[in-house]
């Protein structure tokens, strides 16, 4: 049996391209390049019915390592707490105060961008401290 190779996160959201911009931010991702006989993607956007105009967006490591993100349009608002998120591990390594100054530093930068800071985890016997927070739609994630 084969494993598998790669995957794509997906984010249902009312706003694809924004909420992908936001990642790409967070993450240092990039937008991919545009299809083959578009100069830009709003020109690709412009080609398709209008009702599927501004219905998805992605993002993709530039390194090639990490999962694309991939960000869909529904027409529901988010409405309970994810099932899955994401870590963003940007304190790997770091205990103790180093941990959490640099957690906070990040915190500081996606607030900037429009996140929302939710709550500090202190480290407990089984876990380092981390910050709960939540993206420009809402759907939580974590600095780690």
């Amino acid at each position: 049996m084969s494993s598998i190779k790669q995957f794509q996160v997906t984010f249902d959201c009312a706003e694809p391209e924004r909420v992908a911009r936001f990642w790409c931010e967070v993450l240092g991702y990039v937008v991919p390049p545009t299809p083959e006989g578009f100069a830009t993607w709003d020109d690709f956007d412009r080609s398709l019915p209008p009702e599927r105009q501004g219905s998805a967006f992605a993002c993709s490591d530039p390194s090639g390592v990490g999962p694309r993100l991939y960000f869909q349009r529904v027409p529901e608002g988010k409405v309970v707490k994810n099932r899955v998120h994401l870590d963003v591990r940007v304190g790997t390594g770091l205990v103790g105060e180093e941990r959490l100054a640099t957690l906070e530093a990040e915190c500081a930068r996606l607030v900037a961008l429009g996140a929302v800071r939710v709550r500090l985890l202190l480290a407990d016997d089984d876990n380092e401290s981390c910050i709960g927070m939540q993206d420009i739609e809402g759907n939580e994630f974590c600095l780690d």
